[in-house]
């Protein structure tokens, strides 16, 4: 599939159905195979051959549908999670272990956060967090020895911080590191991050992926252009012999597919947060819609945002769709079809005018979710951020005011109408 655009990869990816096959990608719903000897199975346990045996470690539904996402992405191996931020925990930890450290941008979504500032550290995972705007040289300060990764989200979830991927994949290999991005709210089809240094993608397929807000879900992608023998000292999980499959060294047995060829054998094994086959089943009717979606959530909060922007009660407006917004270059540079449809703003009258605005909003609806068909609004402060303190929330971008507008993909001018009489109605 690698020859075709990305609109077709979108439908045709991932279920290949051979003579007689069903075209749609079934449901694998069940949680064993069947083998006829002992060996065949014993060598699937030492990793001799490639075939499925429980849906714990693999799944034909699960494996077409990463695959999928693999192809859209330009990666080389993928694997489905339970959820984005299953992922992301995945992802870190898949290379990381007690006593090493992280860097990751200060402005990622506050549950991811939360997990690498003190979840990870529980488990001897220190992190160390950077402004996003910061310079190369100011990032090179935050480097140890014990080092082993940086993360990033391309479009930062509530701050809206479009991340200059190229600085930070620049900074990363200077230190010999990858650079994990986290792409959820851009996805494959508005930026691609292996195009531009990114080592590794994560994302939380229970936004845009999905689309219609029915699965919790996410992915880790690899792009296989890192070289762990190069850092064999660095990454021993991976370029040394594992005790748990009889001495495997997975780059030397598996290349390019290393990383998450452990990451399912050893991570997913011992931890289990898989994706349900249902789960990736609905995952996979989502994607195949995504091209055409993300472009009308785009237009769609392009609209919206210029509305917010020339209202006398709007205090500000932050979007990197517009022409003066402090990231609009950077985008233009990553994204330049668009961003995606989330847009954040305060009123005038701060928190609490921020608060009495959303419980006058008919249509939209206050949620705890974004980024799906529905246009939906939450405040972080009050919500997914409020286990922070306020130096922290200034640290992750988050002003007490900001109010997160998932613009779905409505008529426009619903949405606008809906906005506006909450706005009028507000004192």
């Amino acid at each position: 599939m690698s020859n075709y655009q990305i609109e077709t990869k979108c439908i045709q990816s991932g279920w290949h159905p051979k003579k007689g096959e069903p075209r749609v990608l079934p449901i694998y719903q069940s949680t064993t195979f069947k083998y006829d000897t002992s060996d065949q199975m014993g060598r699937l346990f030492d990793l001799e051959d490639s075939g499925y045996f429980y849906t714990r470690l693999q799944n034909p539904t699960n494996d077409a549908v990463a695959e999928k996402i693999c192809e859209l992405e330009g990666g080389v191996a993928a694997m489905l999670t339970s959820s984005g931020q299953a992922a992301n925990y995945y992802a870190v930890f898949n290379i990381c272990e007690a006593g090493d450290h992280m860097i990751c941008s200060s402005t990622v979504y506050g549950g991811t956060f939360n997990l690498f500032g003190a979840t990870l550290k529980k488990q001897g995972i220190e992190c160390t967090f950077i402004d996003p705007d910061a310079s190369l040289e100011e990032i090179s300060q935050a480097f140890r020895p014990n080092t082993k990764v940086l993360f990033a989200e391309t479009i930062a979830n509530p701050a809206l911080v479009v991340l200059d991927i190229e600085k930070f994949a620049k900074s990363a290999h200077d230190h010999g590191v990858p650079l994990i991005v986290d792409n959820t709210f851009a996805t494959p089809i508005n930026c691609r991050p292996f195009e531009w240094g990114a080592d590794i993608v994560t994302h939380s397929t229970t936004k845009y992926m999905d689309g219609h807000a029915m699965c919790v879900g996410g992915c880790i992608v690899d792009s296989g252009n890192f070289d762990w023998n190069q850092y064999a000292d660095k990454f021993p999980g991976l370029t040394q012999p594992d005790d748990t499959y009889h001495g495997i060294v997975y780059t030397e047995k598996f290349g390019k597919a290393a990383y998450i060829t452990k990451a399912t054998s050893q991570i997913m094994r011992d931890l289990g947060s898989i994706q349900s086959p249902q789960n990736a089943f609905l995952l996979n009717v989502g994607l195949e819609t995504l091209h055409l979606r993300m472009p009308r959530h785009c237009e769609n909060a392009r609209k919206v945002a210029e509305f917010l922007n020339s209202n006398e009660k709007t205090a500000w407006v932050n979007f990197a769709g517009l022409k003066d917004n402090k990231y609009y270059d950077l985008a233009q540079k990553y994204m330049p079809n668009g961003t995606c449809g989330v847009i954040s703003f305060g009123l005038k009258g701060g928190r609490k005018a921020s608060v009495e605005f959303m419980d006058k909003l008919k249509m939209i609806a206050i949620v705890t979710h974004v980024a799906d068909a529905r246009t939906c609004v939450l405040h972080p402060a009050s919500h997914t951020h409020r286990q922070m303190t306020d130096e922290q929330l200034v640290e992750a971008g988050v002003a007490p005011d900001l109010i997160r507008l998932s613009v779905g993909i409505e008529n426009a001018q619903d949405i606008i109408s809906d906005l506006e009489q909450a706005l009028e109605d507000i004192s």
